[in-house]
């Protein structure tokens, strides 16, 4: 019961703080908006290659952003964590909150996770305001993703070597209606400008 009742007064006495400077204020600085663009797709569909050719061209354009990436934050923020369904669910929760705090910011942050269960991607959502969570299916078939493999990930899996992988024994998800929704099979040329135009249409950067 002491360790329970800890924890409570613990809970109690966290308060959030409001700042002086406000999202607002940063968004102004920055020149465009604060939102997330969450690219969710299946290993080698090309989610991180996608995001980082926009990045680079948001970066060209002046625009304040920031990638993370699925492999990345294992590293460091999730470096605890496997890939069982309740870690994987950690894993995006533990993103969102910092995709949030960027957000707060002022940044545009892309984001490159399979994430393969719908209620994950809908609790980030949730944690945003209207507008600020913009969910980008890169769609590509499986069996161009495992022809891909570029992690051999796949030739681990239908090896028996890899356990809990998505599309092959772990199940995808994939969003029922996304924001953006894109061919993956397309070249990366031709997806970054529908990106980049979404994001005007949206009012995020400047048209």
């Amino acid at each position: 019961m002491a360790s329970q009742d800890s924890q409570s007064v613990k809970d109690e006495n966290v308060v959030w703080h409001p700042h002086a400077v406000t999202r607002a204020d940063r968004e102004k600085q920055h020149g465009h908006l604060g939102a997330v663009l969450w690219f969710t797709g299946l290993s080698g569909s090309g989610k991180s290659t996608v995001a980082g050719a926009l990045e680079q061209a948001l970066h060209a354009l002046g625009v304040s952003t920031y990638l993370l990436d699925g492999d990345n934050v294992r590293h460091g923020l999730c470096s605890d964590l496997g890939f069982t369904d309740d870690d994987r669910r950690e894993n995006i929760r533990r993103v969102g909150e910092v995709a949030k705090l960027m957000v707060d910011a002022g940044q545009v942050v892309l984001t490159a996770f399979i994430s393969p269960h719908r209620a994950e991607r809908d609790m980030v959502r949730e944690l945003l305001q209207e507008g600020q969570f913009i969910e980008v299916f890169v769609d590509t078939p499986l069996s161009v993703c495992e022809a891909r493999d570029p992690k051999g990930l796949y030739k681990k899996a239908r090896a028996g070597e890899l356990k809990n992988f998505t599309g092959i024994d772990s199940e995808y998800q994939p969003p029922e209606a996304p924001d953006v929704h894109l061919e993956g099979e397309q070249l990366v040329t031709h997806l970054v400008p529908q990106l980049l135009d979404v994001m005007r249409r949206r009012g995020i950067i400047n048209p």
